[in-house]
Order: C-alpha cells, then sequence, then structure tokens
C-alpha cells in the first residue's frame, strides 16, 4: 500500500498551494490592487479622512486572504466555464467598487443599508436625474478615477494578453526544466503557505465577528453588535454590499411583522380627553445634568421656572429600557411591554391608534429622516418609520428634512400648523430632537449660546479636554431647555398636555471611569443605570387643561413619585387621548388608580433596575 507514496513528489505538493493564483493570476493581482485602493482611499469614517486616520491596518493580509479563497473556488469550477465566472465577477467587483467610492466622494459615507433602502425606492426618472446631476469631471478626477483607470488598465492588459498568445503560436519557444519548473512552484507554494498563515492569524478574530455579525435574526441585534469594541471591519465594498442587503432583510421581516400587527388595532371609541398632546422625544439626556433634578450649574432655568408656576410636574424615578436609541424607540412606538412574550414588532404603533381613533398625527424628526450616510444605528432605530406604507399609516404629517440645530424642528412644524390651517381640532404632535447626541459642541449655536466655559468647572479629576467636553455637554442642555420652554408656549392657548421623556442619558464624567458618551457592555451595575438609564420625565399642562381638567391634572401630580419604565408611556397616551380599545392597558397607565408600582423595569432585557443596589 506504500508503493504509490513513493511517487507522490513533496515539491509538487506544495506547489499546489500556489496553483490558485498561477491559474488566476490576472483575477489575483488586479482584484488584489482593486480592493488595496478602496481600503486605502475610502478613510471610516470618512470625517476623520482629514485627521490623521489611518486606513484599516490589515488590509494587505485580510486582502490576501479573501482573494485566495475565491481563486480557489474558481479552481473548483471547470476551466470552459471558469472564463465567464472570473467576467461576471469581474463586473460585480468593479461595479460594487465604483458605487462604493462614488458614494463615498459625494455623500462622504461608504455603502450603508439606508443607500440600498433609498436606491430601491428610487424610480427610473429620479435615478436618470440623479446621475445627470452627480456625474462630471470632479467625481472622475477624485478616487473614482483611480478604480476607472485600473479598469482601463485590466482591458489594455487583457487585450496584449490575447495579441501575445497568438504570437506565441507563431513563435517555437525552448522547453524549460520539469525540474526548475516544479521547484520554482514549490518555493512559491511555500511562500504562499506562510502568507496563507500569517494572514489567518492576523485576521482570525475580524472574519468571527463577520460571521458573528450576519448570524442574528433583528436589525436590533445587528446594531447592538455593532457598538462592541471587536466589532466585525466590513474593509471592503462587497462585504458592505451584503452587509446592507443583509440589513435590510432583517428590517423588511420585521416590517411584514409590524403590518400583520395592524390588523389587531380595534377602536371601539373616543372622547378626545385631552385634544392637544404634544410628545417630545429627546436625545442623550443624563438626568443629573439637570438643574430641574437638583444640578448645581443652571441648566434648565425655564422648566425650572415652569415648575415654580405649577404648569410642571416633574417625575422623580422614570429609566428607560435601553442606552440605544433605536431600541428605545421600538419600545416606546409599540403597545408591547418588555417582559410579554413575542417581540415588540408583534404589537402595534400606537401613532397608528391615535390615527385610527381620529386624531392628526404629526411626527417632526430632527433624526430619523433616512439620509444616505446613515450609520446603522439610526437605520436601525427608523425603518419602521420611514417604511412608506407604514408612515402612511402612522402620520398625517411630516418633515422632509433635518436641519443643524433642534430649533429647525419649531419652524418644520409651524409649516405643518400653517398648511393644515385651522381644521384641524384633534391632534398627537410627536417632536424628535437631536438633544445632546454626541458631538455635544455641535448641538447649540456656539457663538450665541455659550454659557458654561471649562474654567467654571471644579473638577481637579478631569483634564482640561475633559471639561471643555463637560461645558459643551451643558450648553448644549441649556439649548434643550429654550427648545423645550419653546414648545409650551406654542399651545400655552390651547388644551394641551406636552410629556418630554428622554431616549436614554449619557455618560459624562460622573464616575470613574471618566468618560463621556455610553458603554454597551452587557453587565449593568448601579453607576452605568444612574447615568444611563436614569432620565428625567415630565409633563405640562396649559392653562386651559388645568382648569378644564382639574381631576387629571390632579392625577398627574398624585404620580410624579411613582416608578415608570418608558415602554409603559403609549398606554398613558391612550388613556389621555380617551381612546377606547381592548390595546389598552390600565396596569401600565401610571396615573391610573391600579397602575401596577412593583412591575419589574428590565434594562436592557436583561437587569431588573428595581433590584439594583445603591451605593
Amino acid at each position: 500500500m506504500f508503493r504509490g507514496l513513493r511517487h507522490i513528489n513533496p515539491l509538487k505538493w506544495l506547489g499546489w498551494l500556489f496553483s490558485p493564483i498561477r491559474k488566476n493570476g490576472a483575477f489575483f493581482v488586479f482584484m488584489f490592487v482593486l480592493g488595496w485602493i478602496c481600503t486605502q482611499l475610502e478613510i471610516m469614517p470618512y470625517y476623520l479622512r482629514n485627521r490623521g486616520a489611518e486606513p484599516y491596518e490589515l488590509s494587505a493580509p485580510e486582502l490576501f486572504l479573501d482573494i485566495y479563497i475565491v481563486c480557489v473556488l474558481l479552481m473548483l469550477v471547470p476551466k470552459k466555464i471558469r472564463i465567464w465566472v472570473k467576467a461576471l465577477l469581474y463586473v460585480f467587483f468593479y461595479g460594487v467598487a465604483l458605487v462604493d467610492m462614488f458614494c463615498y466622494e459625494r455623500f462622504e459615507s461608504t455603502l450603508t443599508p439606508t443607500m440600498l433602502m433609498l436606491a430601491m425606492e428610487t424610480t427610473g426618472q429620479e435615478a436618470k436625474e440623479f446621475l445627470s446631476g452627480y456625474l462630471n469631471w470632479d467625481i472622475v478626477k477624485s478616487g473614482v478615477g483611480w478604480i476607472l483607470l485600473l479598469i482601463v488598465g485590466h482591458i489594455l492588459w487583457t487585450l496584449l494578453r490575447t495579441l501575445s498568445k497568438k504570437m506565441r503560436q507563431r513563435i517555437i519557444l525552448p522547453k524549460v526544466n520539469d525540474v526548475f519548473v516544479t521547484g520554482l512552484q514549490a518555493v512559491l507554494g511555500c511562500v504562499v503557505a506562510w502568507l496563507l498563515y500569517s494572514s489567518i492569524s492576523q485576521t482570525w478574530d475580524n472574519k468571527v465577528a463577520i460571521h458573528r455579525l450576519f448570524s442574528y435574526d433583528t436589525i436590533g441585534e445587528v446594531e447592538h453588535e455593532m457598538t462592541k469594541k471587536d466589532q466585525a471591519k466590513l474593509y471592503i465594498p462587497v462585504y458592505r454590499l451584503a452587509f446592507g442587503i443583509y440589513a435590510n432583510s432583517l428590517a423588511d421581516t420585521q416590517i411584514e411583522q409590524l403590518k400583520v400587527a395592524s390588523d389587531k388595532i380595534q377602536v371601539d371609541s373616543c372622547s378626545y380627553r385631552v385634544p392637544n398632546i404634544v410628545l417630545v422625544i429627546g436625545e442623550s439626556y443624563n438626568k443629573h445634568h439637570s438643574q430641574l433634578y437638583g444640578y448645581q450649574k443652571p441648566t434648565t432655568p425655564r422648566q425650572v421656572a415652569l415648575e415654580a408656576e405649577g404648569s410642571l410636574v416633574k417625575f422623580t424615578d422614570v429609566v428607560s429600557t435601553w442606552n440605544l436609541t433605536s431600541f428605545v424607540f421600538k419600545h416606546l412606538f409599540s403597545l408591547y411591554a418588555v417582559g410579554d412574550s413575542g417581540e415588540w414588532c408583534d404589537q402595534p404603533l400606537f401613532p397608528e391608534v391615535f390615527r385610527k381613533a381620529g386624531y392628526h398625527v404629526t411626527f417632526i424628526t430632527n433624526q430619523f429622516e433616512p439620509k444616505a450616510k446613515e450609520a446603522v444605528y439610526d437605520f436601525s432605530g427608523g425603518f419602521f418609520l420611514n417604511d412608506p406604507e407604514l408612515s402612511k399609516r402612522q402620520f398625517d404629517s411630516r418633515n422632509t428634512k433635518t436641519h443643524r440645530f433642534d430649533d429647525g424642528v419649531l419652524k418644520e412644524y409651524e409649516k405643518v400648523r400653517k398648511s393644515e390651517g385651522e381644521k384641524v381640532r384633534n391632534n398627537l404632535v410627536i417632536l424628535h430632537l437631536m438633544g445632546s447626541h454626541v458631538d455635544y459642541r455641535a448641538r447649540y449655536p456656539q457663538k450665541t449660546q455659550t454659557v458654561f466655559t471649562p474654567q467654571m468647572y471644579e473638577r481637579p479629576e478631569l483634564n482640561d479636554k475633559q471639561k471643555q467636553i463637560l461645558a459643551h455637554y451643558d450648553n448644549s442642555l441649556l439649548y434643550n431647555d429654550s427648545i423645550l420652554a419653546a414648545v409650551t408656549q406654542r399651545f400655552a392657548d390651547q388644551d394641551a398636555l406636552v410629556i418630554y421623556v428622554p431616549d436614554h442619558g449619557e455618560e459624562i464624567f460622573d464616575g470613574s471611569p471618566y468618560m463621556y458618551g455610553r458603554m454597551h457592555g452587557a453587565n449593568i451595575d448601579y453607576r452605568l443605570a444612574r447615568n444611563e438609564m436614569e432620565i428625567p420625565f415630565w409633563i405640562w399642562g396649559s392653562p386651559i387643561y388645568r382648569e378644564n381638567h382639574p381631576y387629571g391634572w390632579l392625577a398627574i401630580q398624585n404620580a410624579k413619585n411613582r416608578p415608570l419604565m418608558i415602554d409603559a408611556l403609549p398606554h398613558l397616551l391612550l388613556y389621555l387621548g380617551g381612546i377606547s380599545t381592548p390595546l389598552y392597558r390600565e396596569e401600565l397607565n401610571i396615573i391610573a388608580p391600579n397602575y401596577d408600582m412593583k412591575r419589574p423595569r428590565i434594562l436592557k432585557g436583561v437587569t431588573d433596575y428595581n433590584q439594583l443596589k445603591r451605593p
């Protein structure tokens, strides 16, 4: 049985490792160069391109590994078919790279799920107008030009290679020694073996992360994965395209579930208890930096004044469900409550219930208008609001553009109100602010609204840069205070309630380790919950409301110290609207007599806030 082994040449074995490259040489070289151009010119994220950011450091070994694997797969294809398969791959890879680079140069972002969503909704005429407006000489001179140059070079090389083949048929070349060829291939095989080992060892963690990213069942889980430090590096256009398709498919599944859930909506009657209900959703608001809740800096003077005059009731024990906007929005808009069976998308969205009850529903958002460079976080939070059919089911009016500052939300609302005129009597208005979203310095007009400076903070544990970030954050809260006061003024002469709730809190140097932003680890202790989950929550009543509904106002005042998690908020809204529906659950309405004050408040689906130990 060992006789056959004597005839096996180990040099040939090593040579086989080089065979995928040797038999697909042009494919390997040109696709490697294509990938290299994309990884070197497309700095992620885009805004760091001119701030010393470096390209993905493992692009070379990962490119080698990925393209080698494709070459191995090509070896499995019969030779007669292989040439056509490679031609299709060339068209696909070059095409995706051109689109990706074009998006990067024109929209400051590579391919995203939102871009694909917008592309699928674009008509032929819109696509024609788009191309005529954006395809010009400037785009050729950008990074797109390098890819076009590579394509031209590839075409010229193919023509020259075809010509040289014909010439070789007419020329008799000297025969090369077989031993020399075998030895050379063995040496090259050894090089390939070393490169494969090196590439696999360096990029294994990223391959594991990519596999993990594509293994989830919901877009929310995907978003949570993208918050991890070891998140997948989708370093080439093909990976980004695959991710966009994958993310859209997950979103589509939940959209279909929401459409099915719409059939559950049954409105028996509606008394329009409060004719004008205004829900203002904030962003990244650390409760402990609010003057209204005892912060030493005057960050909310207008809210403090409203409370002093008796028109604003602040609630003292309110937490969010997550520290990610998208998760919070799903819980906030769905009538699903944390702890229920099934998923959030198995229950209807409360704005649709209000519409069916006869309310005019307006949605003005400064974040979730679909934009080409939208990150997965905004895509995950806004896909069910931006789906054309679901949007029509939920909203009568909404804005079509976002603004740099949140005063733009007020301007957008004024446009809607003027267009609707006086014909609308019962209104649900949802205003979604940018609030104090990172980057804090971009959340307020610095030239006119800067009050707090680094020198005002006696925090020796913080350096000058951290104090400056802290000052920017507090200034953003002060600006936010002016926006909220302006909202109440717009409804001062109506029978109205304004409810303010941020999506979650924010780390802002309140405890070691001193940091800002949010922590996304699995462990939730009280320190994290205090900064990122505890949120301000208040209800403002207009003079007319307080006069017309004394018992309702008294119920609100009596409930201010009750514990609340904001996934229950839709049931309070249904009550305030006087909407009679089987979907309403009194035990989740914080101002109802039978409100369940012992309900567990599960943070991020894992930790009961009520059981966390306070220091």
